[in-house]
């Protein structure tokens, strides 16, 4: 453990740094469990992930060296239950905000938690959130970004991109993390002072094809569709046909139509 210079209170005062591991968010829960209560805010950080994960398993693959592979420790028992999903909405908003640092470009979120640029996606959010009853103990974010990473595999060509490919030039990744850091303090106060409407409608700006007609996927059936907003829970509201319908996380795909 080290103490860092991130301008933040407490976000990655409580820093470590790794050379390699499976999974930033599983060394995390395993340190949180295994250890003295580490403090909140405390830091993972990876040079090279190698079972990095998405939602519900889906594999996140990332160069070594190259990119923001973390995760960091957060304590929101103040939060309820029913409101979990405003940890996906406060640490998206701050990804977001950090990565406008260094972009013209707009930045956007598409549900519930990629980060997308220019119509191709840049990173992805994993919160794993542990209970104790009826309470929010503790949270792990999982924040990975492609950052200095110059190629992609061919199957991944027209679908991700990286800070380089838009900047033609490398980016210190701590100035990164610093930014996102304090987006993250910023956020989550509001988050702890009940500011619930003001962000769910700053994620809903930020909203990926937000009020758009777009293509989706569920199963074998493609449909046009609108997003309308968000739910508390985390489900999405669509338009079809005139029609509200919601859907959980991973029920819908948006298809790709360039």
């Amino acid at each position: 453990m080290q103490n860092n210079t991130f301008s933040t209170l407490f976000v990655g005062q409580n820093l470590i740094k790794l050379k390699e591991v499976d999974s930033t968010n599983n060394f995390l829960k395993n340190l949180a469990s295994n250890s003295e209560p580490l403090p909140e805010g405390t830091v993972i950080m990876a040079d090279n992930q190698f079972a990095g994960r998405g939602q519900q398993n889906s594999v996140w693959q990332t160069e070594p060296g190259k990119n923001i592979s973390t995760s960091i420790y957060l304590k929101p028992s103040f939060l309820a239950l029913n409101k979990q999903f405003y940890l996906n909405i406060i640490v998206s908003l701050a990804v977001s905000d950090a990565l406008k640092e260094f972009v013209s470009s707009e930045v956007n979120v598409k549900w519930p938690n990629d980060i997308y640029i220019n119509g191709k996606k840049l990173g992805g959010i994993l919160i794993e959130n542990t209970l104790t009853g009826s309470v929010l103990k503790s949270s792990v974010v999982g924040i990975g970004l492609n950052i200095n990473q110059q190629s992609f595999s061919s199957g991944l060509l027209t679908k991700a991109t990286s800070l380089y490919q838009i900047l033609h030039k490398d980016v210190d990744l701590e100035s990164v993390l610093d930014k996102i850091f304090v987006y993250m303090e910023k956020y989550y106060l509001n988050l702890k002072t009940g500011k619930y409407s003001i962000l769910l409608s700053a994620y809903l700006q930020k909203l990926l094809y937000y009020k758009q007609k777009s293509f989706y996927q569920q199963g074998d059936q493609i449909f046009e569709g609108i997003i309308e907003g968000v739910e508390e829970s985390g489900h999405l509201i669509m338009s079809i046909d005139k029609e509200m319908k919601m859907f959980n996380f991973k029920e819908i795909e948006f298809i790709h139509t360039k």
